[in-house]
């Protein structure tokens, strides 16, 4: 006889996209391809970063780990959501399901407070400009990426010991990838305090960075209403547009995804909000940041330009 604590399934099942059966083959394309241009975008700014000295400042040096983390953050669950859709096998192993939980709760947590570290570092260089490079020194740099990854390492490894612990009856996961609701609802356990602890842990890695991206922002934006000149105040303000369009929709779609009651939305509706935090906040960044920063695109001028030189 089984304990409580044995599993009782040994792999799961997505159940992907089931209800959109017949336009699978229009979401693989438009999924593939945003999912491409998500990739060269990523690459692309993380190569004109290292390569330009232009862009050897602590906000670029920021801008090109968040690329890096969100590269791998949709190498962890695009690839196997295209295979569904395109008919390959949806299932996955409880050690593969766990490892994909693993990588997608650290980068997605290492995302949000990599976000509040390039909100602190604008917030230094228009409050505080004439210490900006005593403060945001190469040290505090590296210590503020490697804070905001080890938070995601220990939230993760705290919740993979909780929801692996689960015994589990069904297979079916009412997602594309192994989130942690979808997962915990397989349970033939009561997860009533899983869940609890869920959306607090949630809420805590959420309303956090943002918080303190928010306070970042008042700062600063008192700080620019105090220019003098006209000029000053728009140039301040061009320097934070990029990363307050990023914050805002970042945020936005982590809070209405696991900020909300449980049982408010249908699986469909669950999905496609999974749909824009994994497909189409990740292209955001490359996006914004050469669309909207003038920095970067003289970076990229000037790249464009020695390559037809040589």
């Amino acid at each position: 006889m089984k304990s409580e604590n044995d599993t009782l399934v040994s792999e799961f099942l997505f159940q992907s996209f089931s209800s959109f059966h017949e336009h699978k083959l229009t979401l693989f394309v438009l999924f593939l391809t945003l999912y491409l241009l998500t990739l060269i975008g990523n690459v692309i700014i993380v190569t004109i970063i290292s390569i330009d000295h232009h862009l050897h400042i602590p906000m670029y040096f920021f801008l090109s780990m968040l690329s890096t983390s969100e590269t791998v953050y949709t190498l962890v669950i695009v690839p196997q959501m295209l295979a569904s859709l395109v008919g390959s096998s949806q299932t996955i192993s409880l050690a593969g399901c766990a490892t994909q939980m693993f990588f997608f709760i650290t980068l997605a947590i290492n995302n949000c407070f990599l976000l509040t570290a390039m909100g602190y570092d604008r917030y230094v260089a228009i409050c505080n400009p004439l210490r900006y490079i005593v403060i945001m020194n190469k040290r505090v740099c590296i210590q503020l990426v490697w804070g905001s990854c080890s938070i995601g390492l220990l939230v993760a490894i705290i919740q993979i010991s909780s929801v692996f612990r689960l015994p589990f009856c069904d297979r079916e996961v009412a997602h594309y990838f192994c989130d942690i609701r979808p997962v915990m609802k397989l349970s033939c356990a009561d997860t009533s305090l899983h869940d609890l602890i869920n959306f607090f842990i949630s809420s805590l890695v959420i309303v956090v960075p943002m918080g303190l991206v928010f306070i970042s922002y008042v700062l600063i934006i008192s700080t620019i209403l105090k220019i003098a000149s006209a000029e000053g105040r728009k140039k301040a303000f061009a320097t934070c547009a990029s990363h307050l369009t990023v914050v805002i929709i970042h945020y936005g779609c982590a809070s209405i995804a696991y900020l909300k009651p449980k049982s408010e939305n249908t699986r469909d509706q669950d999905q496609l909000i999974s749909v824009t935090y994994t497909i189409f906040t990740p292209l955001l960044n490359p996006v914004v940041y050469t669309l909207r920063n003038k920095e970067v695109k003289d970076a990229l001028h000037r790249a464009l330009s020695k390559k037809s030189l040589a």
